[in-house]
């Protein structure tokens, strides 16, 4: 079965692609839940999708550290143009779900079983 990248994903879960239009192509191994930079920074690994409610800047620069796929705000938490902003310098894809944590987490997790 061929693994889905970002760009089949954002299609097929319904989320928005806020930056790093470009780099879509990639393809998640899974996925990390948390808001605590610090358990981000010692448990996720490269290439993982990062669900969390946080938008402030540091979640680009943790997600560039660590090399994620992804990150997906959730919660429909605005988004500042600043973070946006070294999101693309960083090349650090950023997608928003409309859904809780928990749904986005759940639909996520269905998608990465069934298809990863």
């Amino acid at each position: 079965m061929e693994k889905p990248n970002l760009n089949k994903l954002t299609e097929e879960l319904d989320f928005e692609c806020l930056s790093g239009k470009t780099l879509m192509d990639r393809i998640p191994q899974s996925a990390y839940v948390s808001d605590l930079l610090s358990d981000v920074m010692g448990k996720a690994r490269a290439g993982m999708i990062w669900v969390t409610s946080q938008v402030h800047k540091n979640i680009v620069a943790v997600a560039s550290l660590k090399e994620l796929s992804a990150i997906v705000i959730v919660n429909e938490r605005p988004v500042e143009k600043e973070l946006l902003e070294q999101a693309e310098n960083e090349e650090v894809v950023v997608l928003a779900s409309n859904l809780p944590a928990f749904e986005t987490v759940g639909k996520l997790y269905n998608y990465l079983a069934g298809r990863c």
